[in-house]
């Protein structure tokens, strides 16, 4: 070995180390530039949902407000004409769905080309052809005087729907005090109590102790408005009808069904033709022939993934508002 050289084994230590760190310095870098990528594409990704959920919001909103303008045309020619609303009217004919690109394509103007592959269908349902869980409960008297009490007319017609369907009433009757003792709360008293919320929707009127399984049979046949409504006899199914009326039965509650068919009724006159009987219990306070609550429901597809969009909106003379909307998705 000559003077100051190393002795093979240091060498060998000097070299594996060596190579020890570059192993350590391309493990780090590796690591490094595989986060740099995944943080990209993480980036692209947050990007393009966002994208698709503004592009989804611009979709839904236009759908509802071409529903409400379908449904201010429709009162202005009932002001015109004279007319009632029936499931026959353009604003009761379902979208079907389509491919959104097919409503842009008869546009030469619009290029369709990398647009967001989307499929769109809804519908306008008249909620004047469900009976309100609200007119169960009527504020009486003004100011200091002013009470709450539940309306016997509408709790006997609840009670009828109710024994059609072999629910019990004990639910119904337990559910309508507690509404009467929330609103009666909610006019004496505006901090927070341990009575139930007031239900905007239907589906909280399990706010109030009705149950799913009831809640599910009902739901065809009830829903919540935020005032008193009329039943539309023209879009009501036959066990709605039947139960509004305390001497109707379901015999002849189908037969007014299959007379609106032929021919809409447009004023409640034409009702008691078909059925005289029920000449004396027909109201203007409990039934009509027209509507102005409905609800708007849209639903976009893209790709695996649903976005549905449901709106209440209230018409009154050509004025169509929304009163609340709510959007969730699912795949």
């Amino acid at each position: 070995m000559r003077p100051g050289a190393q002795p093979p084994r240091a060498r060998r230590a000097e070299r594996g180390a060596a190579l020890l760190l570059a192993m350590l310095v391309v493990t780090l870098v590796a690591t490094l530039a595989a986060a740099a990528l995944w943080q990209q594409w993480r980036s692209a990704e947050v990007e393009q949902a966002e994208r698709r959920r503004v592009q989804a919001g611009w979709v839904l909103t236009g759908a509802l407000d071409w529903a409400r303008l379908i449904l201010r045309e429709d009162a202005r020619d009932n002001q015109t004409s004279g007319n009632a609303d029936h499931l026959g009217e353009p604003w009761a004919m379902p979208l079907e769905e389509a491919r959104l690109s097919s409503f842009l394509a008869v546009d030469k103007n619009n290029n369709t080309d990398g647009m967001l592959e989307a499929f769109l269908s809804g519908e306008v349902i008249d909620l004047q052809s469900r009976m309100n869980f609200m007119n169960v409960v009527r504020t009486v008297g003004t100011g200091a005087q002013t009470r709450v009490e539940l309306s016997e007319t509408d709790m006997r017609a609840f009670t009828k729907l109710y024994e059609q369907f072999g629910l019990p009433t004990s639910e119904l009757n337990a559910a309508a005090n507690e509404l009467r003792a929330t609103l009666a709360m909610a006019l004496s008293d505006p901090m927070p109590s341990r009575t139930a919320l007031m239900p905007r929707k239907y589906a909280q009127l399990g706010w109030l102790g009705i149950s799913r399984n009831s809640l599910a049979v009902l739901e065809p046949h009830v829903t919540v408005l935020p005032t008193r409504s009329t039943l539309n006899l023209n879009t009501a199914s036959a066990q709605a009808i039947c139960a509004s009326v305390p001497s109707l039965d379901m015999a002849q509650a189908r037969q007014i069904v299959t007379a609106r068919e032929r021919e809409p009724f447009r004023t409640l006159s034409d009702v008691r033709t078909v059925v005289p009987a029920m000449v004396a219990e027909l109201s203007d306070t409990y039934h009509g022939v027209r509507s102005n609550h409905f609800e708007v429901r849209g639903r976009l597809r893209l790709d695996d993934t649903i976005i549905e969009e449901r709106s209440l909106v209230v018409r009154s003379n050509l004025d169509v508002r929304v009163v609340w909307r709510e959007r969730f998705a699912r795949r």
